[in-house]
């Protein structure tokens, strides 16, 4: 009779035990880091313009994965015919959170930036928890020693506003920051649309420094493959995702909802595409507020989401070694 785990051990229920991403262990010691996945929590939310709440993001996301910490033999996907997260295949430690100085954006960026080089250091790929999406400059700013990288954002906002009233490091700045970098050869901003924090010359300076910019409306009309095929194959991906790029029918707990966004199929499957097109070495996920949202149903989104990318980057690798 085959043996899959399940009668050995303790049952270990979602709501059982200690709060961890996926349950994973503990790991307080940043420079003995020795796993594939490295999720980091960043709550940070000063750089908001409208609701804060994003730097409880990190505790809700936790949370909601407790729901798919597969203490089994991993997860079967019988669409795909694939076990993915199969525990001896794929390690994943929560380092916990980075530490915030409230009121010092300069201090938490640069404690985030030291935090995810010390995670690729170790060899490990850096998993965000935000936040709000202003964290997502000082992790990219940290990969200037593993790059080139392409950034790959799923958002409803352009995030490309160079300075306002002297502002350069909020949640509408971060793309923007991303394109000055060196090692950063490009983005793909997929999922923009309606009004925007961002104007007219955002939009042309995003273009002319490498932005590929597509609507949810064109990314359905042009399909996957057509989209997967506007972003550098072969290529490096920093992979960031704002939860208010999906539609806030499934994602309504976050500070600047924007109607008309993604589903949850779309993204995951150009996730899937992206890791046979390339190699994701990166993500984030930031803007989930969950006061906003008393069911949980974005901080689920927001897990389920993060545990199949998981899950797709390592089979990826896995049939790519072979």
């Amino acid at each position: 009779m085959p043996t899959h785990g399940y009668e050995s051990g303790r049952l270990n229920l979602p709501f059982v035990g200690h709060c961890t991403f996926a349950k994973a262990p503990v790991v307080t010691n940043w420079e003995a880091i020795d796993a594939d996945v490295a999720v980091l929590g960043v709550p940070f939310d000063m750089g908001t313009q409208y609701r804060p709440g994003a730097r409880f993001g990190p505790r809700g996301i936790r949370e909601a994965s407790t729901l798919f910490s597969f203490g089994h033999s991993g997860a079967y996907d019988h669409e795909d015919d694939v076990t993915y997260l199969a525990r001896d295949k794929v390690g994943i430690v929560d380092l916990g959170d980075v530490d915030m100085v409230h009121t010092d954006t300069v201090a938490c960026h640069a404690n985030t930036e030291a935090a995810v080089r010390q995670i690729l250091a170790s060899g490990a790929m850096p998993l965000l928890l935000g936040g709000d999406h202003a964290i997502a400059a000082p992790s990219i700013a940290a990969f200037s020693e593993h790059g080139p990288i392409h950034v790959v954002q799923f958002d409803a906002h352009l995030d490309f506003v160079d300075e306002r009233h002297g502002v350069r490091y909020g949640h509408g700045n971060p793309m923007r920051r991303a394109s000055e970098m060196d090692h950063v050869t490009g983005l793909s901003q997929l999922g923009i649309r309606n009004v925007s924090s961002s104007n007219r010359q955002d939009y042309d300076d995003a273009r002319a420094a490498g932005s590929t910019i597509l609507s949810v409306r064109q990314i359905r009309a042009m399909g996957n493959q057509a989209v997967l095929e506007t972003i550098p194959a072969g290529a490096r991906y920093y992979v960031t995702i704002d939860i208010d790029g999906f539609d806030p029918s499934i994602a309504p707990g976050t500070g600047t909802p924007s109607h008309g966004g993604f589903q949850y199929y779309e993204v995951l499957e150009l996730i899937q595409g992206l890791t046979r097109r390339g190699e994701i070495v990166g993500m984030d996920l930031v803007e989930v507020a969950p006061a906003y949202d008393p069911a949980g149903v974005t901080a689920i989104l927001a897990a389920q989401i993060l545990m199949n990318a998981i899950g797709f980057i390592f089979h990826a690798r896995e049939h790519a070694e072979r």
